[in-house]
């Protein structure tokens, strides 16, 4: 089973970037998106649903803003909409689909960087957020967790540590809650298949970065324990750019 997630940074603007041909050359039997930035009825989708994909689709209440999806080709069992925490649902950053050996959910967890207060919010999250998944994991043990998390959790994840010790996105707190996270319990498949540094997955606009690989790794498919020896490839595509961000890959046996 081959799962890849992307943060699109705009579905509409990424399919004029060629994003529907991508998806038919790679194929993945469920693809994740974040930050979809449009409502399912903003998008036509029939060129995506010809290529064999159910739909599943959870926008924010602003207009442009956030969203998540799931696309498969193999019919869920169930889809849950939302993690329950309305303030989170409102904005659009959990959708789960439910398949007969374990759960994937596509997840956009919120950035901090526009100031403190969304870092206080961010921070929120994270605390309600590591609840949800530990009371969920006692009805699902074995969760994919797709998505944009918002955080390098180690120096090997980000190309210079040093001067970004204090933005967000790697703050003590932030990597310390990552480490927390997987150690409750997850698998980050990537770094399970694969030890080696400069492996991003977004790069800001500015300054040439993409050119030069200064990026950060902050989209990640973190596996439940159970299912480790299930993860037969890991990777990250840095030459698909319909987004700042780029597609990261895993496949399970």
């Amino acid at each position: 089973m081959k799962i890849i997630s992307y943060n699109v940074n705009g579905i509409r603007a990424a399919i004029q970037k060629g994003f529907v041909d991508w998806l038919k050359a790679e194929s993945p039997d469920v693809i994740c998106l974040q930050e979809l930035k449009a409502d399912i009825d903003q998008v036509d989708t029939s060129e995506i649903e010809a290529l064999g994909y159910q739909i599943f689709w959870h926008s924010a209440q602003k207009k442009g803003y956030s969203g998540v999806a799931i696309w498969s080709k193999i019919p869920p069992k169930q889809v849950t909409v939302g993690c329950g925490i309305e303030k989170y649902d409102a904005e659009g950053r959990v959708l789960r689909a439910d398949f007969e050996e374990f759960s994937i959910m596509s997840v956009y967890m919120p950035s901090g960087s526009s100031g403190e207060e969304r870092q206080d919010f961010k921070m929120t999250w994270l605390a309600d957020f590591h609840q949800y998944i530990h009371q969920l994991k006692t009805e699902i043990p074995q969760l994919i967790i797709s998505g944009d998390y918002n955080i390098c959790h180690k120096a090997i994840d980000i190309h210079n540590p040093k001067s970004n010790a204090n933005s967000s996105g790697f703050l003590p707190e932030e990597r310390e809650w990552m480490e927390n996270f997987i150690n409750s319990g997850f698998v980050d498949s990537f770094r399970h298949i694969n030890q080696e540094p400069h492996h991003y997955s977004w790069w800001s606009y500015r300054a040439g970065a993409r050119a030069k690989n200064l990026g950060w790794r902050i989209d990640y498919h973190l596996v439940s324990e159970s299912l480790r020896d299930r993860i037969s490839h890991a990777q990250i595509l840095p030459e698909v750019k319909h987004s700042d961000h780029c597609p990261v890959v895993i496949h399970l046996n």
